[in-house]
């Protein structure tokens, strides 16, 4: 602690204090010669984002965002592509691409190795929708060698590896922030899905479905993989966001007075979560769920933001702390499905506890969780251990409030 004391008299002497709160909507745009974009994943720090951008032909190619910059992935030897996931730094991508033989396989994607073909399982086809907070674990869907779908976790040293859950369809969408959880929906029965959540200690996990309805589908896990998120069967052709724990079973979060939700992402500590939901007009909004708040429309929200006729229609990704929010809208200025970046102002830099201000309970978190493993509220930079980097950022944002 004397070591750490003194450390922290060093990082104090460096830091320049400041207050400030700010909300932003920017709209993506799209890539050079294309006309829609949607975004599917956010970097922690909201500095990267990444999606897909279309033609007007229907050509997809997948894309990364940053500072204002919208950058090509490319593809495996084919035509088209699309981004479904990013590392917590934003350095590693993950999405399908065609091949030069017209398959779609899954990628990973970094600035030297460029577009990697991760392969199947002995079939044609792979896609990968999600990746771990330090990008080194994958996960999605992969043929086998008779065609069945299998839900597969990747990793440099391992490869592909085939789930192995027993049912012939399986799709892997998201994985906890150190890879241990796997979640995503299983065939249980022909035309059933139902989602499941996934450990090497305990096996498959049925999470069951909503009162009413049949299948389920989870789309978003917590850092932790204890909540998961998604959307369930309520009756014929109706379908609703839910939200599960262990020991709350699976929560049904409504709707905005239309008759359809799914919530497709959650914050690290699983109390913030995003999707799109069917409002009384009968269009689609973007919607931010809490405990507190329940259900609210952010176009309604943030409608300071959208003055100009745009309207925000679904949300697909959340970072950690639960700032930014990324999906797609309709801007008034283009016309078109465009991408957007929501900085929601909340919470502020540093602010560990969530109360709105930076202080001297935000710096002691830190310091009582310091050298200790990350992906909580304490890694502020989200890099897996508590440290310097952490202790800088509320250093620089100390005295900040809303």
């Amino acid at each position: 602690m004397k070591r750490l004391g003194k450390r922290l008299l060093l990082l104090i002497g460096a830091a320049t204090f400041t207050v400030g709160w700010s909300q932003s909507l920017t709209w993506l745009g799209t890539l050079p010669g294309y006309v829609m974009s949607f975004a599917y994943g956010v970097s922690a720090d909201g500095s990267v984002v990444v999606g897909a951008a279309y033609d007007t032909a229907g050509q997809v190619r997948a894309f990364r965002w940053e500072n204002g910059v919208m950058q090509d992935l490319g593809t495996v030897g084919g035509d088209e592509s699309e981004a479904w996931g990013v590392s917590a730094d934003g350095s590693v991508v993950v999405g399908a691409a065609y091949n030069s033989a017209g398959q779609w396989r899954a990628f990973r994607w970094t600035a030297s190795a460029g577009m990697v073909d991760l392969g199947t399982l002995g079939g044609d086809r792979s896609e990968a929708f999600g990746v771990t907070a330090d990008g080194s674990v994958v996960v999605g869907y992969a043929e086998n060698a008779a065609g069945q779908g299998r839900a597969f976790r990747w990793t440099a040293s391992g490869g592909m590896q085939d789930l192995v859950l027993g049912y012939n369809s399986v799709v892997a969408n998201a994985v906890s922030a150190d890879g241990l959880v796997v979640i995503g929906w299983a065939e249980f029965a022909p035309w059933q899905r139902r989602a499941f959540r996934w450990t090497a200690s305990g096996g498959m996990q049925d999470l069951g479905t909503l009162p009413g309805g049949s299948g389920s589908n989870a789309l978003g896990t917590s850092a932790d993989g204890s909540v998961v998120v998604g959307f369930a069967d309520v009756a014929p052709w109706q379908r609703r966001a839910f939200r599960w724990t262990a020991s709350g079973g699976m929560q049904n979060l409504g709707t905005l007075g239309g008759n359809d939700s799914f919530a497709s992402a959650v914050s690290a500590d699983g109390s913030v979560v995003v999707g799109g939901a069917v409002n009384a007009a009968i269009q689609y909004s973007a919607f931010r769920w809490t405990p507190l708040g329940g259900m609210e429309d952010l176009n309604t929200t943030y409608a300071s933001l959208l003055t100009d006729g745009s309207s925000l229609e679904s949300a697909y990704a959340i970072s950690p702390d639960g700032r930014y929010i990324v999906g797609y809208g309709i801007n008034a200025a283009t016309g078109y499905y465009t991408a957007f970046l929501l900085d929601t102002g909340f919470p502020l830099r540093g602010d560990v506890d969530r109360n709105c201000y930076v202080d001297d309970a935000d710096l002691l978190r830190v310091l009582f969780a310091f050298g200790e493993r990350g992906y909580r509220n304490e890694d502020l930079n989200w890099d897996g251990t508590i440290d310097d980097a952490d202790l800088l950022q509320v250093l620089f944002n100390f005295g900040s409030g809303c």
